[in-house]
């Protein structure tokens, strides 16, 4: 019986390695021509008692020089959290120089709001998440806030190999952040926000690097050995 109960483990062990064979053969690693997206996350005090995402971030990587960065809203719990005001929206750019052109309000806050004056104006701190190189003000407060905030990336002084080359985290390890206005959904300027504060995201996990998945998939290979000698073992023992 217990022979019997080693080799159903057995193959589930054989079938794990299978499994991670087929995952290690899939990787392909390298630079993707895909969107580098990722959630605006983390929040200050002020509005860390709601939920997030606050947020999300997607870098489109057009040409090696040029790229789009967008910001829209989440909508969690009831709640849409709006950008605006100062710091409306802010990035650290993997640049030496660069410029920003076509600011724009992707879609409009919703009933009653009235789209803001958004501008460029260097570099900025963002309270509890540190300085970026980038940031994007609205020329006013929550009734000029925007769902969506999209510009444009030139860097002057090099190339992008991908869109997740774009930025780079600043010293406290953040991407991006945005000035959030916390509203009940769907976003009414007649009434107040909830909460105004700040959040920031570092970006998605990092894939497993090949020497990782290489590893696993040496392990799982000599369990499964293991367990193939272990096997011979017992069929001798019960020979004997």
């Amino acid at each position: 019986m217990k022979a019997r109960g080693f080799l159903r483990g057995g193959r589930r062990l054989r079938l794990f390695a299978a499994a991670a064979a087929a995952a290690l053969t899939s990787w392909t690693g390298g630079a993707s021509a895909a969107p580098f997206c990722f959630d605006i996350g983390a929040a200050n005090a002020a509005i860390s008692g709601f939920p997030g995402p606050y947020a999300g971030a997607c870098v489109d990587l057009t040409s090696s020089v040029i790229a789009t960065v967008t910001f829209t809203s989440d909508e969690v719990a009831g709640n849409i959290y709006l950008m605006g005001d100062g710091d409306s929206v802010d990035v650290n750019v993997n640049a030496t120089t660069f410029s920003i052109s076509g600011i724009l309000l992707g879609t409009n806050a919703g009933t009653g709001f009235t789209p803001g004056a958004f501008s460029d104006v260097g570099a900025a701190i963002v309270d509890g998440f540190g300085s970026f190189n980038l940031t994007v003000n609205d020329f006013d407060g929550y009734t000029h806030s925007a769902d969506m905030i999209t510009f444009t990336l030139t860097d002057t002084s090099g190339t992008w190999a991908s869109a997740s080359d774009v930025l780079t985290a600043n010293a406290l390890g953040f991407l991006a952040a945005a000035h959030i206005f916390v509203t009940t959904f769907p976003a009414d300027a007649s009434n107040a926000a909830l909460a105004i504060g700040f959040a920031a995201g570092t970006g998605p996990s990092p894939a497993p690097e090949p020497a990782t998945l290489a590893l696993v998939g040496l392990g799982l290979a000599a369990l499964v050995g293991c367990a193939g000698a272990r096997r011979k073992q017992l069929d001798c023992g019960k020979r004997g």
